[in-house]
């Protein structure tokens, strides 16, 4: 069995596309979306595409999502800060009553099992909830508790938008990277699971794909074009920042 991880997607259908045609390549039976699917310049048509694709796809809510559901709701957390509320209420309207039935419907965990990996527990941020930050840098004792008890020997994450493969007691810990936002070179990252484990790094026209973004009437749409498309920030910077956050 061939398992495709796709996290973060954020909108980004020029990344996506560009994916899914990887993704055909490798043959894969089975498509799981890890949350955050639509909080970006693009979240009607990246919806539709997943919804209309003939590979068997599941998905789980990330924590963008569940703002862009409550919104839909007529509900304004707290969650978000000022400066992003108005993209969450642009997504929002950019959706039907259909896609919000839908992405309720999404589970926080999904197990699946994966012939020579065992149980998998995708997740989005952590297994306890979609929310948590946790790096390649946060320290193993602070992480114990989150993963232990789990039945699962490998989990997949996403939710920090940088791929990482680690140990945590005796977890084995994934982070699937972000396939529209990356916290690295830019290309769209995600992760291949079969009897080994593949992180995959697609490229695609990023020239082309920043001026449909900046197209778009996304209100963050030169943003996000340019530090997210043409020229995302490093692990490194992201890192730093990320260590205030963290667990």
């Amino acid at each position: 069995m061939r398992v495709a991880a796709l996290y973060d997607i954020h909108g980004n259908l020029p990344a996506l596309e560009a994916v899914l045609k990887d993704v055909r390549e490798a043959e894969v039976d089975q498509i799981v979306v890890g949350g955050d699917v639509v909080s970006g310049p693009m979240p009607r048509e990246t919806l539709r595409l997943l919804r209309d694709l003939d590979i068997p796809v599941q998905f789980i809510q990330g924590n963008a999502d569940a703002e862009v559901i409550a919104q839909m709701a007529g509900i304004e957390t707290s969650n978000v800060p000022e400066q992003f509320r108005e993209v969450v209420r642009w997504v929002a309207q950019q959706l039907q009553a259909e896609d919000e039935e839908l992405m309720r419907s999404w589970p926080l965990t999904l197990h699946m099992q994966i012939s020579g990996l065992g149980d998998v527990l995708f997740c989005h941020a952590t297994p306890r909830n979609n929310t948590e930050i946790f790096t390649p840098l946060t320290p193993e004792d602070r992480l114990l508790k989150v993963f232990e008890g789990l039945d699962d020997t490998v989990v997949v994450c996403g939710h920090t938008h940088m791929q990482f493969d680690r140990m945590i007691g005796k977890t084995h810990v994934l982070n699937g990277g972000s396939v529209g936002m990356p916290y690295a070179e830019p290309g769209a990252y995600w992760l291949l699971l079969r009897r080994d484990i593949q992180f995959r790094h697609t490229l695609y026209d990023f020239t082309q794909a920043a001026e449909l973004i900046r197209n778009t009437n996304y209100p963050m749409a030169k943003d996000f074009a340019a530090n997210n498309v043409l020229h995302p920030p490093s692990e490194g910077e992201v890192l730093e920042a990320f260590t205030k956050a963290q667990l």
